[in-house]
């Protein structure tokens, strides 16, 4: 089994389904890595050196360890309730959201929604909103008007790695961008 293997069924466990192996999260997101090492073991090569190694490479800085290293969470995209310990932050005028053509109707008429995630998850820069998209098929990209959700009242985080949350982006804010 590769890192890449391991990685994605760290993601599982952390972000979705932690009963998969039998551990729980703590409100936080917070899991204990011994229990967590043992768990994914008993279904294929694990240790400290290859989570470490996966938090440290993964592209999107999807995981965090707490300062002893004891814990480890993922830093967003739970589909599970936890409280990542998000500060509330003004965000930038604009931000996008990238996406596949088959779901413009869907956002079109009910604007963007986090589906089984607990939050939209938004970009600062058209870049990644569109490599996001690409892996949806052909990408399409909203521009949000965030400065004025912000204005209306409507509350923004940003991860540890960066992305933007946001419980849910209505239609009025969203512009297609062509």
């Amino acid at each position: 089994m590769k890192t890449q293997d391991t990685g994605r069924f760290l993601s599982l466990i952390l972000r979705h389904k932690p009963d998969v192996i039998g551990i729980t999260l703590d409100e936080h997101g917070w899991a204990n890595v011994e229990e967590l090492i043992h768990g994914i073991a008993l279904r294929q090569p694990c240790d400290m050196a290859m989570l470490e190694q996966i938090v440290a490479t993964d592209n999107k800085q999807r995981y965090s360890f707490n300062e002893d290293k004891t814990k480890i969470r993922a830093n967003q995209g739970h589909s599970i309730p936890v409280d990542v310990e998000l500060e509330a932050l003004t965000p930038p005028e604009i931000l996008y959201h990238g996406t596949g053509e088959k779901y413009v109707s869907s956002i079109e008429t009910h604007g963007l929604i986090p589906k089984s995630r607990l939050y939209v998850h938004l970009s600062s820069d058209f870049d990644t909103a569109l490599n996001v998209g690409k892996r949806h098929g052909n990408p399409m990209i909203y521009q949000v008007d965030a400065n004025k959700m912000s204005q209306d009242g409507y509350t923004f985080y940003r991860s540890m790695n960066g992305v933007w949350l946001t419980k849910d982006v209505p239609v009025k804010y969203l512009k297609i961008i062509d």
